[in-house]
Formats: structure tokens, sequence, C-alpha cells
């Protein structure tokens, strides 16, 4: 299944690539301070103190529920059950108001009082998310049971990103138990769909055309506390079918041969495709699956792949993606010209991915902030590109990072994914400060 783009969100898109401005960006020049300082005296706050000292007091706790929601299954488009039970926790937690969405997005709002932070220049009401994903690309099969062998804790999805929702969760509940009011609204979200043919689906919904405004995004993914994801890397993705009547090899010998114009297909888009990715901004492409046919001695009624291109660049994602297409119509032209006999075979070109690329200036407050925030607790910002639900705020123009949920990890995407809570209460820490230096502190706080 796939969400694709719509056109008017593609055209949104290219207006914010061309300098368009769509939603309102985070208010800047608010305050004579640097960054530094900005985050510095925030973080001296005494109701900010005390909601660095709840985070930190409640680690155990949050390890105890980050075992109970990873052994709760959340594949691809099966996010439900988790949804329900974080929406439930968001709730308790004090959100002013949770629900979960028309896709399945887990979002709890935390109202803020105005003020300058908490008005747009036109002067609407401001809303800063915090995020994590609620998926894994694990199938239903797979046992989500958390071990534990001496510090690490092993299980499918313990990382990404069960322990970023976790810090969203956290973050909330910080806030609540230390009194902090922003003048922004607030929103927290468990989003679904950021994981491989989700294709950011829970994204595309949040931000779709006439939705209630998101003006600054801030993303949970990843261990550690360094990295900072400010530049979406755009990717396009294939299933590609060639189809036909099949038959026995001997007996239906010179039908077209799906199979056959498979490896055309592949062999003429790699000719175009190495020529491409050879200069020019950072752009791949990969084979990824092939299948068909039943036996040695038939020939396929079917022959498919999975095909990725991935670009730094919109532009250069669209140059490989126009080449791919016309490799697969040479593919089948040609092997359709070699048949002696039957009818033509057919192709199916279905795309299952199309994920925006952009980036948020390394300049922009909201980077200048989150670098600060990561210095603060001990860490070395780096300013990275990946492919993260921030791809879509970040493609349309709006301000977005992916920051870390701490402690250290590995193993995403495999059976034997793990997680150390090394200091992992710090980049929950950070992620509270950043988010409240985004959405404002709102005086006085009671």
């Amino acid at each position: 299944m796939h969400v694709p783009i719509a056109p008017t969100f593609r055209a949104s898109i290219a207006a914010a690539l061309a300098g368009g401005t769509l939603l309102a960006a985070a208010p800047a020049g608010l305050s004579a301070q640097t960054p530094a300082e900005e985050v510095g005296s925030l973080a001296e706050h005494p109701a900010v103190q005390r909601a660095l000292g709840f985070i930190e007091g409640v680690d155990p706790g949050t390890i105890r529920e980050l075992i109970e929601l990873t052994q709760i299954p959340a594949p691809p488009f099966m996010e439900d059950e988790r949804a329900r039970v974080y929406a439930e926790w968001l709730r308790e937690a004090g959100a002013d108001s949770v629900f979960i969405d028309e896709e399945g997005n887990a979002v709890a709002i935390r109202f803020g009082r105005g003020g300058a932070r908490g008005s747009t220049a036109d002067g609407g009401r401001r809303t800063v998310a915090l995020s994590g994903h609620l998926d894994t690309v694990f199938p239903e099969d797979v046992d989500v049971t958390v071990t534990q062998r001496g510090d690490t804790l092993f299980a499918p999805g313990i990382g990404d990103d069960t322990r970023g929702l976790m810090a969203v969760l956290t973050v909330l509940r910080a806030l609540e138990a230390s009194g902090i009011e922003t003048e922004a609204d607030v929103r927290f979200i468990g989003t679904v769909g950021e994981e491989g043919l989700g294709d950011l689906r829970g994204m595309k919904y949040l931000f779709r055309e006439g939705a209630d405004p998101i003006h600054t995004w801030i993303d949970v993914d990843g261990s550690g506390l360094g990295r900072i994801v400010n530049k979406g890397l755009g990717s396009h993705r294939f299933r590609v079918t060639f189809r036909g009547p099949g038959g026995h090899s001997w007996g239906a010998f010179g039908f077209a041969n799906p199979a056959h114009a498979l490896g055309r297909a592949i062999r003429h888009f790699q000719d175009v495709a190495d020529a491409l990715t050879r200069s020019g901004p950072r752009t791949s492409y990969n084979v990824g699956r092939i299948g068909g046919g039943t036996s040695v001695n038939a020939i396929p009624f079917e022959a498919w792949m999975e095909v990725d291109m991935r670009s730094v660049s919109e532009e250069s994602l669209a140059r490989i993606d126009a080449a791919f297409r016309e490799a697969m119509r040479r593919a089948l032209a040609e092997e359709n010209a070699l048949r002696r006999d039957g009818p033509e075979i057919e192709l199916d070109l279905d795309q299952i991915g199309d994920r925006p690329s952009g980036e948020v200036a390394d300049d922009h407050p909201l980077v200048q902030r989150a670098s600060e925030v990561v210095r603060l607790f001990g860490g070395e910002p780096q300013l990275a590109r990946s492919s993260t639900d921030s791809n879509i705020p970040i493609a349309l123009g709006i301000p977005a990072v992916t920051i870390g949920s701490g402690g250290i990890g590995g193993g995403a995407h495999s059976p034997g994914e793990w997680w150390i809570n090394r200091d992992g209460h710090l980049a929950i820490q950070a992620g509270l400060l950043l988010l409240v230096s985004e959405a404002g502190l709102a005086e006085p706080v009671p």
C-alpha cells in the first residue's frame, strides 16, 4: 500500500523549494541573546530545573514502560494497538486533548498561553510538535519480547523508535509535573508509517492541505545525543512487474518472457543510472528484491523487482526517476519485439514510495538552538542528512529537526536490535529544553 504525495502537496513542495513561504516559521529575533545564552539561561529557570530533575528521577519507570511498549507489536499498517495504548498514556500524562486521527496517529495537544512565541505573524496560534514514530519495520510474526543481558536490552524496535516515543511522553509528563506553561500550543505525536512502505503516510496526513498548521517540528528518532538531522534525504521506490501468459519452456518456446524482460530492464537502467550518479548531487539506486516464476521448466507468467532511488536533490531524483521509467519501457518493447508466438507481455509500474528531500539551513535558529542544547548536555552536535518523518515539513519549508532519544543502540531493523541506557535521560532533558526554547516559556509559572 502506498500513500502518494498528492499533486497539491507536491506543488507546495516545489513552491517551498523555490523560496515560497507556506507556513510561518518560528519567530526569530525575540531575544538579544545568542542561542547559547538563550538556552543556557532557560536551563537555569527554576521550573525548567524542576522538569529536568523530574526526567532523571523517573528514569527507572521510563525504562519499565519502554519494555512494555516495545512488546506491543506495531508492524507497518498495523500500529493500532500500540497507538491506543500510547494515546492512553498521553491522556494520563495530563494533555488537554488526546485523540487518534483518521490516519492512525496518536495526538495529544497541550494548549499554550499566547505571547510572542505563541503567535504567528498574522495573529494566529503557533504550534510546535514533538514526535516519535509508532511503527517498526518488523512483520507481525516477529517476536518482540524484550530480553536483558547485563545492561543491554534486546528486542526488535526497542530503539527505533519505541525509545523515541518514551522520550516524547516523558517530556509531556515533565512539563506537567514542573508546572511549565508554554506560549505556543504543543502537540505530542506518535506517528504511523515512518518505516518502509509506510512512506511517511502519517506525516503526509498531518501536513495535508487544509490541516491545522504545525509551525515547528521536532522529531525524536535514533539513539544518542549529538546527531541532529536538518536535511531530508528524498527517495522514490517502485515495484516493477512484467506479466505474460507463461507456458512450458519447450512447448511455449517463443513466447515473450517476463524474466528476460526484467533482466533487460535492470541492465538498461543501470547503464544510464551509473552515468547519472557519477557527478552532481549525491544520488543512489538499488534493485533490492526480485522474484517470479514457478519452475525451472516454465516460462514465468510474471517477474518483478523492487527498486529504490535516493538523492539529496529533488531535481536529480526526478532525472533518475525519468531514466528508470524509460529503461522499463525500453525493456518491454525489446522483449515483445523478440517474441515468435503468443500475446505481448505487459508492464506495471507501481510507485510504492515517495519521500521528498530538502534542507533547513545550518544557521537557522532551530538548528542553532538544537546544537547549543546538545552542547549544554555534554554532547557534540553533528548535523546530518537522513530520511525521517522530518522530510515532510522540511520539504514544505517548515523548520524541522530530528534529534536522538539517548543512550546507545545498534542493530536497527534487525531481530538483534539492542539499546543500553547509558545516561539516556540526558537526551530527554535536551528534548525538553529544545521544545521549551521553541514554544516559549510563559510567565509567570505557578
